[in-house]
């Protein structure tokens, strides 16, 4: 992922961290899908709280599919066409 790379190029401290908050919000997601509000297009939102980046994901029948992993500064909806 290009955002733990990043991070990796700056400290591996960083980047350790910003991987365990990352797996720790997919359990989240995965254990308790509905616990984040909704957000666009159908699509729920859980952010990062030390970093800037939230996991756009939607509950389907069977499944948790992930839509994006996205940074707070870029566009809010960038992510949208992988729907």
């Amino acid at each position: 992922m290009a955002a733990h790379n990043w991070y990796a190029k700056q400290s591996t401290h960083a980047a350790d961290g910003f991987y365990t908050e990352l797996i720790s919000a997919f359990d989240q997601i995965r254990d308790f899908p509905r616990l984040y509000p909704p957000y666009l297009y159908g699509t729920q939102r859980a952010t990062l709280s030390r970093y800037p980046f939230s996991i756009v994901y939607r509950e389907l029948l069977q499944e948790i599919q992930v839509i994006a992993v996205a940074h707070a500064k870029r566009l809010p909806d960038y992510w949208a066409i992988r729907l």
